[in-house]
């Protein structure tokens, strides 16, 4: 886990392209050689880095997913579970939403595809945990009328973004954290709501 903690900051600082394995060995803190021995390329610790990320969201979303309670309680729980997540692990976050196409392109072997496919079949699984709280909560109209299959997509791309913009403060507490996660969940299920509610 620390190895992939290492290639999480460094995809992170320098990109996937400006990377290589000497900088994440010496942010690791270990010869080349140990991470070639867990690590058989760049390009498996970058799709190992994705697969965590993917990992992490499901851990932080499922439980209110699964929560007993309204669909509206349940999706602002989703999203402040979410939101912390983006800033508690925003190495992790970040690279997983430059996502892998960009990174990789058409240089891929038929096995990375594979696994291109593998860790997309995660991410949709996720997004899948968010459109059945947003179909039950249209369905019994704690939400607006909508299209619950596109709502998903504008829903997730404000939490992602929390990604791009935020900067951890200079002692910068969980509860501060948690302030910030609260107000963009809020604001991303009021989107969804029935005027006057």
């Amino acid at each position: 886990m620390a190895i992939l903690d290492a290639a999480a900051s460094v995809f992170m600082k320098l990109g996937f392209a400006a990377a290589s394995l000497d900088d994440i060995s010496d942010n690791y803190g270990a010869t080349k050689g140990i991470i070639y021995y867990h690590f058989r390329s760049k390009t498996a610790l970058f799709f190992a880095v994705q697969r965590r990320a993917m990992e992490l969201t499901r851990a932080a979303i499922e439980p209110a997913a699964l929560a007993s309670g309204s669909a509206r309680e349940r999706m602002e729980q989703m999203a402040f579970a979410h939101t912390l997540l983006m800033m508690e692990h925003l190495d992790y976050l970040r690279v997983a939403a430059q996502g892998l196409e960009l990174h990789l392109g058409g240089r891929t072997t038929e096995e990375e595809r594979a696994e291109m496919k593998r860790i997309t079949t995660l991410r949709d699984n996720n997004e899948r945990l968010y459109l059945k709280v947003l179909e039950e909560g249209v369905s019994n109209e704690e939400f607006r009328p909508m299209d619950a299959r596109i709502a998903v997509k504008p829903l997730l791309g404000a939490l992602n973004w929390t990604s791009r913009w935020y900067q951890p403060r200079k002692g910068e507490t969980r509860a501060d954290r948690e302030v910030i996660a609260t107000e963009i969940a809020r604001y991303a299920v009021h989107g969804l709501l029935q005027h006057g509610r």
